[in-house]
């Protein structure tokens, strides 16, 4: 394994990760993955995201288990930016399309279906 490249930064940055279920099925994950792709996916989702001041968001895949990992400024406040996001253009809409695939019900809010994970260790200085 040879790692993933990260961008550096300039100043402090705050850092969320989240986890997922995955329906239980092989086709569901697949599916999954191809409208997460960098040819698949949507455009207006992405720009949503930046605009909301998201600097980067990654997702990781083991099994049906989701982990993603959100990097944002210093004084980014979380609840303010998903609730703008959930009103910029095909948001709703994104997050029922990919419903169909998450373990959890097709009606839930992103912030219902993703659930914020914490930190138990680091590096300690």
């Amino acid at each position: 394994m040879e790692g993933y490249l990260q961008k550096q930064r300039q100043g402090t940055t705050k850092r969320f990760v989240q986890t997922l279920t995955l329906r239980s099925d092989e086709e569901a994950r697949r599916e999954y993955i191809k409208w997460h792709s960098q040819e698949y996916n949507w455009k207006e989702v992405r720009e949503g995201i930046r605009e909301v001041g998201i600097l980067e968001m990654e997702i990781y895949i083991l099994g049906n288990t989701l982990v993603m990992i959100v990097d944002a400024p210093a004084d980014f406040d979380w609840e303010q930016a998903m609730a703008r996001l959930a009103t910029l253009p095909r948001q709703a809409e994104w997050e029922a399309f990919v419903s169909q695939f998450q373990g959890c019900s097709p009606d839930a809010t992103s912030d219902e279906k993703w659930q914020m994970m914490e930190r138990m260790f680091f590096l300690y200085e």
